[in-house]
């Protein structure tokens, strides 16, 4: 659960041995009363000191006379209404409207920034990575949280899901990359290990970063790429020309659901081979250098190609499902788009009056939606190279989108705290 931020702290004067007033600090949950004398404008005392109750909720009372609740006036209600006399002392009661305290116990909202979105292979769930440290997944056809999954002590930067969607994997600011169950909202493991199966030995942990994991890839080849820092500078993004098919795994558009779990590999087995056509799976990061990077990262270890074009730092890069192009996204207020297996600009689509944080492609590969510090998100149509469709209603920054794996929904988050579907 998020963190409860310390109550508010109050003083009150306290008298010292030496008679002097001290400040002492309480905190104001402890307190229920103040004792308060009500006096004129002239400075006359009224009465005696009143017990008051000093929480901060809006309590309310009902006042009554003999019985009859007083509801605009004295005058009115009582001398009038009761025909009592103005000489009269009258016992007035009250009684408090608001029988119990009323506090917030859960929020089905972060209460962060959503830094982070992304669908499920089937499209049934969502999970959010939020500025509170935790990871939230959520059921698309009740549009509720399922369960709020702790552990990172820091922001949560990035979020993905395994092809099966049996596995969710989250990186953070606290420097670690966690696994967690979508069914259950539990950790797989605290640490996850890249093994090599014929020699049946760890290769690497990736809880040995260094700095913040900013960006973590599952990739076709059993192997989970996570980037904190590379090129020269800070590694942003990665991107997988394989991505969509490994996101969806077995599930493609026809809503055809495997036998059973043999059958599921290899209708997968078959749309990655369909996908990549026996070539190795190019991988593209992007830096705050400006620059991006071409990779194919089970044959070198060294980048095929270096992309400039961005007049400032590259957060997002995504390839479209098909493979043949990906876009970038900048803090140059510009999305651009590039040849997906050579690297050569395509064109720039400009419309955004603020950095672009996050790009997204529809499963048919023919529109693009863009998230943006400007509250706004923009669908962009690839034919044409013109926005199709603009989508205000942030009331801040937009920092993650997502597109449904069925193409029917687009889920995004940001600096509003709000999950926009």
């Amino acid at each position: 659960m998020a963190t409860k931020g310390p109550p508010i702290i109050k003083g009150r004067k306290i008298k010292t041995k030496d008679n002097s007033n001290k400040q002492e600090e309480i905190i104001e949950e402890n307190l229920e009363s103040i004792i308060a004398q009500l006096v004129t404008t002239e400075g006359e005392v009224t009465g005696p000191p009143l017990s008051l109750p000093a929480n901060d909720e809006r309590l309310p009372y009902a006042f009554s006379v003999d019985g009859r609740e007083i509801v605009e006036t004295l005058y009115k209600d009582i001398i009038q209404g009761l025909k009592r006399s103005t000489e009269d002392v009258l016992k007035i009661v009250y009684q408090p409207q608001a029988i119990f305290k009323v506090r917030a116990v859960t929020r089905c909202r972060h209460s962060d920034a959503i830094l982070s979105v992304s669908f499920s292979p089937d499209g049934t769930q969502l999970a959010t990575g939020s500025g509170d440290t935790t990871v939230r997944i959520w059921d698309i056809n009740t549009d509720t949280p399922c369960y709020t999954c702790s552990g990172h002590n820091s922001w949560v930067l990035c979020i993905s899901w395994s092809p099966d969607g049996k596995s969710l994997a989250s990186g953070s600011m606290d420097k670690t990359v966690h696994l967690w169950d979508p069914e259950t909202g539990k950790p797989i493991d605290g640490t996850i290990r890249i093994w090599d199966t014929k020699l049946r030995r760890v290769l690497f942990t990736i809880s040995q970063h260094t700095a913040a994991i900013t960006c973590i890839k599952w990739g076709g080849n059993g192997l989970l790429y996570s980037a904190s820092q590379g090129h020269g500078h800070w590694v942003n993004t990665m991107a997988l020309s394989t991505d969509f098919v490994l996101r969806t795994g077995a599930i493609d558009h026809t809503g055809k659901k495997p036998k059973d779990e043999n059958e599921a590999k290899e209708w997968a087995l078959t749309r990655y081979k369909a996908a990549t056509g026996n070539k190795p799976e190019r991988l593209v990061s992007g830096s705050d250098d400006f620059t991006m990077f071409i990779w194919e990262p089970s044959e070198s270890k060294k980048p095929i190609a270096r992309l400039t074009g961005h007049q400032k730092l590259v957060n997002h890069v995504s390839f479209s499902p098909n493979g043949n192009m990906f876009a970038s996204a900048s803090f140059d207020n510009s999305v651009k788009l590039w040849d997906g297996l050579t690297g050569r600009f395509i064109a720039s689509l400009r419309g955004h009056v603020g950095p672009v944080y996050q790009v997204c492609w529809s499963s048919d590969s023919r529109l693009l939606i863009s998230a943006s510090k400007d509250s706004t998100l923009k669908i962009w149509d690839l034919k044409t190279k013109k926005i199709k469709l603009d989508l205000p209603g942030h009331l801040d920054e937009v920092y993650s989108v997502d597109w449904s794996p069925s193409g029917e929904k687009v889920a995004s988050g940001g600096k509003d705290r709000q999950l926009k579907m």
